[in-house]
C-alpha cells in the first residue's frame, strides 16, 4: 500500500499503524552484527567441514556464499545461511559413496531443484510436515553427529555409521588420547560456562561469542602446553577441488539430490520462521520499526541460488542456520546487510588469514560440533511432542535417521504419522447414559479418553462444555443421552448402531456430537435411526459440539461440520419465560460465548491478530451502518479483523455539518470517524448500509420521534432529528423514490429505508474531508440495503435523485 499522509489539523490523532521510532544507526548496527556473526560462523564452518570429511576450505566457501548470495537473494532478511549441522550426516554419506567432487555436483543439482520448487511456490508446503517428524529428524542427525565426533574428541577416528561408532566406543574409551581429550574437555567446558558468565566477565561474553572463545582458549592451551595434536590444514587454493560430472547409479544420484533438497529446504524454512519470531519479540521489547515477514518462496529461491554457487565453487551444501541467525538478531541487525557483510568477512579471512587458522586443534573443532549435535536433541521439543502425544512419531524418526539415514528416517516418520492419524480417526468414543444405563463407553472405546484434539473436553477440562450445560438447563431424568466424542466415520457406524439399538422405543433421546467431522455413511445411519425412532413415538434431539442444537438437515449433505452460526454453540439464550423473581442470566450467556471464542476461534485467529497488533490497522473502507443487533456486519460482508473501519449508530445517520446551530444536539462522533477514516486511514471507499425493519425509520415514519409538548425531548429524539431530511426527501420525490430492481418496494417504511440511504450519501458529500477526496477521484461512495428476512443484500446503482430518475438498488447474487 502507498504511504499515507496526515491531513492538516489531525496531527494529534494517532496514525494507523502507530508510528515506530526509527532504528538507531542502522548501518552501524548491521556492521557490528556482521562481525559478531562472523566470529560465530568461522569456527562452526571449519568444524562442520571436519565432521563431513570434506576439505576444510569447503566450509569457508559455503559460509561466504551463504552469507553473500542467500543473504542478498533470500526472503528472510535476518536469517544467516551457511554450512549447517543438519546437513552434516547427509554430506558425509555422500562423500563416502561418491567422493567430494561428485558431492559438489549433487549440491549444484540440489540448488537447481530448490530454485524450481521456489518458482512453483511450494515453500509453505514444506512446513506441513508434522513438527514431530522435523524435530525427530534434527534429533537423529544430532545423535549421529555427536557419536561420530565423540571418537575425535577421544583421540580416535569416527566410523561410517552410528552402529559402528557405538560398537567401537568401549575400545575407544579404554584407550583415550590424553592430549585430544584435554583440549576437547576445555572446549566443552568453555562452551557450557560462557553463557553463565556474570559481572566483569559478562562484558567479555557480550563481545566475544562462546564458540570463538572456546576455540581460542583451547588453541592457546594446546600451544602453551605444548601438545602434539592434529591441527587445521588448509591446502592451497590452487589445489582446491571443483565439481565434476556425477558418476554412479541414476536412481542413487536422484535420491541424493532429493535428500539434500529436502533436508536443506526444511531446515532453512524452519529457521526462517524461527528468525521471524525472534525478530518480532525484539520489536515488542524495543519498540523499533518492524521488518517485513519472511517471504518463504523467495527464501527457498535464495537458498537454491546459494547451493548452485557453493557447489560450483567447491563448497558444502548451504542452508539457513538457526544458531547464526539467533546471533545476528541478538546482535541488533536491522537488515540483510549484516548477513552479506558477514559473508564478506568470511571470504576475506579465507583468502588472507589462513595462517591464523592453522594452529587450531581438530579436537577442539570436533568438540564444538559435538556440542552442537547434542543440542539438536532438544529437550523442549521432546516435552512438546510428549504433551501432544506425538512421541510415537518422534522416536521412530530419530531411530530411523540415526540407524538408516535421513531420507529413510523421514519416510518412516511420515508413515508412522499417517498411521497414527488414521488410528485417531477411527477411535471414536460413544457413551450411552440414561434411565437404568450406567455412563460407560462401549467396549471398543473402554478406557479411551478421546484421541482427537482435546478429547472433547471443554475449556475447563471438565468433559462436555460446562457452558453448554447452563444453556440446556436440567434434562429430564427420562432422557437418554448418547455422546459421541471424536470423528464420526463409517468405521464407527457399527458401534454407533449398536449403541442406538439399546435405546428403548418411544424414549426421549439427545445425541451430542462432540467432533469436527461426520462422513456420509455415519450421517445416513444416524438419520435413518432418527426417522425410525420418531415413527415409534420417540423424540430425538441432535446437538453439535459442546451442546449446540443442530438445525434440521437439508436434502443434500456435504459432510461438513454441523456448527450453524445462529446457535453460537454454548451461547443460546435460556427459556423465554424464566421463573418468577429470577433474574435473566444474560451475563452467563455472554461469558459462555467468550469461553467458546477462547477455546475454538482464538487459536485460529491469534496469528492474524498478532500481525494486526504489530502492523496497525489498514482497512480498505469505512462501513457506516445501523446499530440493529440483527445486522451482523462481518457476516454479510465476509470480512475479518482489519478489513473494515465500522461505524454504527441508530438509523445509520450522517449528521450534516453545523446542525447544532439549527437546534439539534451537536454530535461530532460520526464526523470524527469520517475525518479519521478519510485523512488518517486513507480508506478508498465509504459504504452506507441500511436494512429492512429499521426501528429508527419506523419512529420517523409514524411520528414517534416528534416532540411531545409536555415532555422534554430525550437524547433519542434529538438524534433522530438528523433523519428528518430523509422524510422530507421521501415526500418530495413524487414517484421517483428509490426502488428495488427485482421486486416492488414492500411498503412506505421500506421506501423510507431506501431513501434514507440515498440521503445519507448526500450528507457525506456535505463534509469537506469527504468532498475533497471524492473530487480527487481517490474516494468512492456506495449505498447498500440489507433485507433481514430474505438475507438479501442490494447495492445502489445511482445516487442522484434530482435527475428525475429513481435510484435503483440491485440485488447481489451468488456467482
Amino acid at each position: 500500500m502507498s504511504d499515507r499522509t496526515h491531513a492538516p489539523g489531525l496531527s494529534t490523532l494517532p496514525a494507523a499503524p502507530p508510528p515506530q521510532p526509527p532504528a538507531a544507526s542502522p548501518r552501524g548496527a548491521d556492521l557490528s552484527a556482521s562481525i559478531a556473526v562472523f566470529l560465530v560462523a568461522l569456527p562452526l564452518s571449519l568444524g562442520i567441514a571436519l565432521a563431513t570429511g570434506a576439505p576444510l576450505q569447503a566450509g569457508l566457501v559455503a559460509a561466504a556464499v551463504g552469507g553473500i548470495v542467500a543473504g542478498w537473494l533470500g526472503g528472510a532478511p535476518l536469517q544467516v545461511s551457511g554450512p549447517a549441522a543438519g546437513l552434516t550426516v547427509v554430506t558425509a554419506e555422500l562423500i563416502q559413496v561418491y567422493g567430494w567432487r561428485t558431492t559438489c555436483a549433487i549440491t549444484v543439482f540440489a540448488g537447481l531443484t530448490q530454485f524450481a520448487l521456489a518458482h512453483l511456490r511450494v515453500a509453505r508446503s514444506a512446513l506441513m510436515v508434522s513438527p514431530a517428524i522435523v524435530h525427530g529428524m534434527l534429533a537423529g542427525i544430532g545423535v549421529t553427529i555427536a557419536m561420530a565426533q565423540l571418537h575425535i574428541v577421544l583421540g580416535g577416528s569416527p566410523q561410517s555409521s552410528v552402529v559402528d561408532n557405538l560398537r567401537q566406543l568401549p575400545e575407544q574409551l579404554s584407550d583415550p588420547h590424553p592430549a585430544a581429550l584435554s583440549v576437547s574437555a576445555l572446549t566443552i567446558a568453555v562452551l557450557l560456562a560462557w553463557p553463565r558468565l556474570r559481572g566483569r566477565f559478562g562484558r567479555v561474553r557480550r563481545i566475544v561469542p562462546g564458540p570463538l572463545a572456546a576455540v581460542l582458549l583451547a588453541t592457546g592451551f594446546a600451544f602453551l602446553a605444548p601438545l602434539d595434536l592434529p591441527r587445521v590444514d588448509l591446502p592451497s587454493w590452487r589445489s582446491h577441488a571443483l565439481p565434476e560430472l556425477p558418476q554412479g547409479p541414476v536412481l542413487g544420484l536422484l535420491a541424493a539430490v532429493l535428500t539434500v533438497t529436502l533436508v536443506g529446504s526444511v531446515a532453512s524454512l524452519l529457521s526462517a520462521c524461527a528468525a521471524d519470531k525472534l525478530a518480532t519479540a525484539r520489536v515488542r521489547r524495543t519498540g523499533e520499526r518492524p521488518l517485513p515477514r519472511a517471504d518463504l518462496d523467495r527464501e527457498l529461491r535464495g537458498q537454491g541460488a546459494a547451493n548452485i554457487v557453493s557447489g560450483a565453487l567447491g563448497g558444502l551444501p548451504v542452508a539457513g542456520v538457526a544458531v547464526r541467525s539467533t546471533a545476528n538478531i541478538q546482535a541488533g541487525a536491522v537488515s540483510r546487510n549484516s548477513t552479506i557483510l558477514h559473508g564478506c568477512w568470511i571470504a576475506l579471512a579465507a583468502a588472507f588469514l589462513g595462517g591464523l587458522l592453522e594452529p587450531i586443534p581438530l579436537a577442539s573443532l570436533a568438540a564444538l560440533v559435538m556440542v552442537v549435535g547434542v543440542q539438536m536433541v532438544n529437550i523442549t521439543h521432546l516435552r512438546t511432542v510428549t504433551r501432544h502425544r506425538e512421541v510415537v512419531v518422534y522416536l521412530p524418526t530419530v531411530a530411523g535417521v540415526a540407524l538408516l539415514g535421513v531420507l529413510e528416517g523421514v519416510g518412516i516418520g511420515i508413515a508412522v504419522a499417517v498411521g497414527v492419524a488414521l488410528h485417531r480417526l477411527t477411535r471414536t468414543r460413544i457413551i450411552h447414559s440414561g434411565p437404568g444405563v450406567p455412563e460407560v463407553p462401549d467396549d471398543a472405546a473402554q478406557n479411551h479418553d478421546g484421541d482427537v484434539g482435546d478429547g472433547g473436553r471443554g475449556g475447563d477440562g471438565s468433559g462436555a462444555c460446562g457452558a453448554a450445560r447452563g444453556c440446556r438447563g436440567e434434562e429430564s431424568g427420562r432422557t437418554h443421552r448418547i455422546t459421541v466424542r471424536g470423528q464420526l466415520t463409517f468405521l464407527a457406524v457399527p458401534r454407533l448402531s449398536r449403541t442406538l439399538a439399546q435405546v428403548p422405543p418411544g424414549a426421549d433421546v439427545r445425541v451430542e456430537l462432540d467432533g469436527s467431522f461426520m462422513d456420509h455413511a455415519a450421517y445416513e445411519a444416524l438419520q435413518d435411526w432418527r426417522a425410525s425412532h420418531e415413527a415409534h413415538g420417540g423424540t430425538v434431539e441432535i446437538a453439535g459440539r459442546a451442546g449446540a442444537r443442530i438445525a434440521e438437515p437439508s436434502a443434500t449433505h456435504h459432510c461438513t461440520p454441523w456448527t450453524p452460526w445462529r446457535n453460537h454453540q454454548c451461547t443460546r439464550p435460556g427459556p423465554e419465560h424464566p421463573e418468577a423473581g429470577a433474574a435473566p442470566q444474560r451475563h452467563g450467556q455472554l461469558l459462555g460465548g467468550v469461553r467458546n471464542f477462547q477455546r475454538t476461534t482464538a487459536p485460529l485467529v491469534r496469528a492474524e491478530l498478532a500481525r494486526l497488533a504489530r502492523d496497525g490497522q489498514r482497512p480498505s473502507q469505512l462501513f457506516l451502518t445501523c446499530a440493529d443487533s440483527r445486522l451482523v456486519t462481518s457476516m454479510i460482508t465476509s470480512s475479518g479483523p482489519g478489513d473494515l473501519f465500522t461505524v454504527r449508530n441508530i438509523g445509520n445517520l450522517v449528521p450534516l455539518p453545523g446542525t447544532a446551530s439549527q437546534g439539534a444536539t451537536g454530535d461530532h462522533s460520526v464526523a470524527a470517524a469520517l475525518e479519521y477514516a478519510v485523512h488518517v486511514l486513507r480508506v478508498g471507499a465509504i459504504t452506507v448500509c441500511g436494512h429492512s425493519g429499521c426501528g429508527a425509520m419506523q419512529a420517523l415514519h409514524t411520528g414517534a420521534a416528534a416532540e411531545d409538548a409536555d415532555t422534554p425531548p430525550g437524547a433519542l429524539a434529538h438524534w433522530l432529528r438528523h433523519g428528518q431530511p430523509s422524510l422530507e426527501r421521501l415526500a418530495a420525490q413524487n414517484g421517483s423514490a428509490p426502488r428495488l430492481a427485482d421486486r416492488p418496494v414492500a411498503d412506505e417504511l421500506e421506501s423510507l429505508c431506501l431513501t434514507n440511504i440515498v440521503q445519507q450519501l448526500h450528507h457525506l458529500l456535505a463534509h469537506t474531508c469527504v468532498a475533497q477526496r471524492v473530487a480527487e477521484g481517490t474516494l468512492e461512495l456506495h449505498g447498500m440495503y440489507f433485507h433481514v428476512g430474505d438475507a438479501q443484500a442490494y447495492v445502489l446503482d445511482a445516487t442522484d435523485g434530482t435527475t428525475g430518475r429513481a435510484a435503483v438498488f440491485t440485488p447481489v447474487r451468488a456467482e
